[in-house]
């Protein structure tokens, strides 16, 4: 069984981060002497955010205003699943 990962910020990544996935179970899959993968399926996860604000007051005689302004980026984890498997090559000829 493999698990591989690929952060994106700024959303869930689509294809190209299948594509990373996909590339990384092949890496881990190798180093056990695999020369394929069954892909089990993927996943996304929010992994965190980045947020950041700003404010304003403004005060004036017996009147007081304030505006605020804020926003957030999630993080994003796409995960993969699999199985490693070697399939031998068929005998020449």
């Amino acid at each position: 069984m493999l698990d591989a990962s690929s952060k994106s910020a700024f959303g869930t990544g689509g294809q190209k981060s299948v594509d990373k996935v996909i590339e990384r179970l092949k890496i881990e899959a190798a180093k056990l002497g695999a020369n394929g993968v069954i892909l089990e399926g993927f996943q996304d996860s929010e992994t965190g955010s980045i947020g950041t604000g700003v404010g304003s007051d403004s005060y004036s005689g017996h009147s007081a205003v304030g505006v605020g302004v804020g926003g957030s980026l999630g993080i994003y984890k796409k995960t993969g699943h699999g199985d490693a498997i070697y399939v031998p090559e068929p005998p020449p000829g």
